[in-house]
């Protein structure tokens, strides 16, 4: 994750400077916008690479579960990061459209930049969703999901430059900066509702419940699964669950039980972090219990 998260530090503030620069020289709101959403980019990467070592950390006595958690934290920061940054440039491109004042059509450099960056862009987006993949990351995949809503948008500023020089009217491209800002702005909620999943210990597909019954039920001696909890923790399964056993077998037997659920459902599920299986005589009741899935 560490080398992605510098990958993708990198080449997003080659890109933002760039856009940056070319957007004031060549005085083009919807391109400085879109350096701007890059910057916010280059924010993530660095935050992603900070989160990167605190996460390689071993578990210890006041994190047992390990540091995986400190992703869902990160992300949340940065999803007000960008949210700042949609609201300024929203502000500032209002205040281009409505203002009256007179301006001049950006220079043909905008165009050519922010086609460069359409292709840089769709390059880092690959790159960091194959790796979010294979490492199991939630939040280089949702970088990477960023980046190709970065491309929309330069896509989007491309097609307003075009407009813009075609009908010879400036204020297209202001407008194409308030476009812009409101798509940074969606980025901005998507990554905060995204980032609850992990910190609200729930999970995003309900039907994993499904797959642990079935285990269950494929698991020889094993009863009424009851009392099922999945979390997530850095992209990863916590589970636990009660089941029911006859009350005459051993310990050794009951241990082999739990074992076989525990086969099955890896088998089921991929990105298992950790289980834990407690195994009850058969016909047990417990009145006050109110957590986790029942089968319906």
């Amino acid at each position: 994750m560490l080398r992605a998260s510098w990958v993708s530090t990198i080449g997003n503030a080659l890109l933002s400077l760039l856009k940056l620069v070319i957007g004031f020289l060549t005085g083009s709101l919807a391109v400085i916008g879109d350096g701007i959403d890059s910057a916010t980019d280059v924010v993530v990467s660095i935050v992603m690479v900070y989160t990167a070592r605190i996460i390689s950390r071993p578990p210890d006595k006041k994190h047992v579960y390990g540091y995986e958690k400190a992703e869902g934290i990160a992300s949340k920061i940065l999803s007000f990061v960008v949210f700042y940054a949609g609201v300024q440039m929203l502000i500032t491109s209002v205040q281009a459209t409505f203002s009256g004042a007179e301006r001049p059509l950006p220079e043909m450099w905008a165009i050519w930049v922010t086609i460069f960056s359409i292709f840089g862009k769709l390059t880092l987006s690959f790159y960091q969703f194959r790796k979010g993949k294979q490492i199991a990351s939630p939040m280089l995949i949702a970088n990477a999901k960023n980046m190709r809503n970065d491309i929309l948008i330069s896509c989007g500023v491309l097609v307003g430059l075009f407009f813009t020089f075609i009908l010879k009217m400036p204020i297209l491209d202001s407008i194409t900066g308030i476009v812009i800002s409101l798509f940074i702005l969606k980025t901005a909620i998507t990554i905060f509702l995204d980032s609850n999943t992990e910190l609200m210990d729930s999970v995003n597909d309900t039907a994993i419940y499904d797959r642990v019954f079935e285990a269950v039920d494929a698991t020889e001696g094993a009863k009424n699964p009851h009392r099922v909890r999945i979390r997530t923790n850095g992209g990863m399964y916590l589970i636990s669950l009660d089941i029911e056993a006859d009350g005459e077998l051993s310990l050794n037997q009951t241990h082999d039980i739990a074992n076989n659920i525990e086969k099955n459902i890896r088998q089921r599920i991929e990105n298992v972090y950790d289980m834990r299986i407690h195994v009850e005589p058969e016909g047990t009741i417990h009145s006050d219990e109110k957590f986790g899935i029942e089968r319906k």
